[in-house]
């Protein structure tokens, strides 16, 4: 055991000194398991970053937040007809099911509704009607001021609270709490300022403003019903799956929805929607790694190549190893370690270029903070120690393989 200890690491010095004594060619030889490295992790570190994000997001919900919105089937959207929730299905949940708390409604409003100005400035955003529970459920609290209450909910007052990026957007000057904008021409007293979140995929998650779900109603003129969502809270985990059955229940009859007709609204949980999340990333990261890696089994090649080269350029230097006592292991060591030896450094240089890569993508795209795992560590070193053996391995058996006598005589 300790004489192959003291093979491989003679083996070891052997390849770092062939591979330094011709520094250039090793670097054109490591530019394909570099480049495939840099783009594996590259793609790794920005996904799992999102991801990252995006499962903060989710923790900050909690996992017993239920989110209830309309759907509509295949069949009856070829009809015309599309399915809605509205107020008095919230209602009928708050009285038919127990167990649950912070039954909350959220409207969005868009478009030409969601024009809003200050002082000669205007911008469009998302203005969301929702109620004073918002913030327990969806954990948004004010950085500055309050949140709207049940006071302002019952009242209709017309009061904002608004994200941080509004105050740039609309260049309100001073301490925006007190003062009044404008949201389609009818004027609010803004009470208060979200905390930041900062951009999520490019998305700014402070671009919005909260009103109170009444008063939005009034906004909208009251004409129709809005489409709304309906969220709430889980008072006891081990009942999620009997509250989800007895919200499915109370919506179907509200609905007067047959035996045999589709459900047209969703029911989901904030695990069940991660879940899915995690699923379709995974998915995503595997695909792509897929394809990029192609370009590792490309930088192999090039290395068994050049291996065969040194093997030719090598044939007296082995056979005067073997006439000194070599054997044919020892030159099929001092090959395969030269040849992992130089993925291993391409795999290594590619880390580090695909974590700066990504990084740059990140910060340049608005992408959450690039995140590099340890498992995708040690799969470049491990993917790049498996090219090396892989594709080291014949050139090895070659020089393990030469005659010494005609060894010595190669010109």
């Amino acid at each position: 055991m300790a004489n192959l200890g003291f093979k491989i690491i003679e083996a070891t010095r052997s390849a770092s000194q062939s591979i330094a004594a011709h520094g250039f060619r090793s670097f054109l030889t490591t530019l394909g398991v570099i480049i495939g490295v840099a783009s594996v992790i590259g793609v790794v570190s920005v996904v799992q970053g999102f991801s990252a994000s995006i499962t903060q997001e989710f923790d900050g919900m909690g996992t017993n937040v239920i989110n209830i919105e309309s759907y509509t089937p295949r069949k009856a959207s070829l009809q015309g007809l599309y399915a809605s929730l509205g107020y008095d299905d919230l209602i009928e949940i708050k009285h038919r099911v127990k167990g649950i708390s912070n039954v909350t409604p959220t409207v969005t409003i868009w478009g030409s509704n969601a024009v809003i100005s200050y002082r000669g400035e205007s911008t469009d955003t998302m203005v969301i009607g929702t109620a004073s529970t918002y913030q327990k459920l969806y954990a948004v609290y004010p950085d500055a001021g309050r949140f709207f209450n049940l006071s302002d909910d019952k009242s209709r007052r017309r009061v904002a609270v608004l994200g941080p990026s509004i105050i740039t957007k609309v260049n309100i000057k001073g301490d925006p709490i007190g003062q009044y904008i404008s949201i389609s021409g009818e004027w609010f007293k803004i009470i208060g300022i979200a905390e930041k979140r900062g951009k999520l995929f490019g998305f700014d998650q402070d671009d919005f403003i909260l009103l109170p779900y009444s008063t939005t109603r009034a906004l909208l003129g009251g004409a129709e019903e809005p489409d709304i969502s309906i969220g709430l809270q889980v008072d006891d985990m081990q009942m999620i799956e009997q509250i989800k059955q007895q919200l499915k229940n109370v919506l179907r009859r509200n609905h007067n929805l047959g035996k045999d007709a589709a459900d047209d609204f969703k029911i989901a949980t904030a695990d069940q929607m991660l879940e899915t999340f995690n699923q379709i990333i995974g998915s995503t990261t595997l695909v792509l790694a897929g394809i990029v890696g192609i370009s590792v089994l490309v930088g192999g090649i090039g290395i068994m190549n050049i291996m065969l080269v040194s093997v030719t350029e090598r044939t007296r230097e082995i056979g005067i190893q073997k006439a000194l006592g070599a054997t044919r292991f020892d030159i099929l060591l001092q090959f395969l370690i030269e040849a992992v030896f130089l993925c291993l450094l391409g795999g290594l240089i590619g880390l580090v270029l695909g974590f700066g890569a990504g990084s740059l993508i990140s910060s340049a795209t608005g992408l959450p903070e690039a995140t590099v795992p340890l498992w995708a560590v040690f799969l470049a070193f491990g993917f790049s120690a498996g090219t090396g053996l892989i594709f080291g391995i014949v050139p090895a058996f070659k020089a393990a393989n030469l005659d010494p006598i005609d060894a010595l005589r190669y010109e």
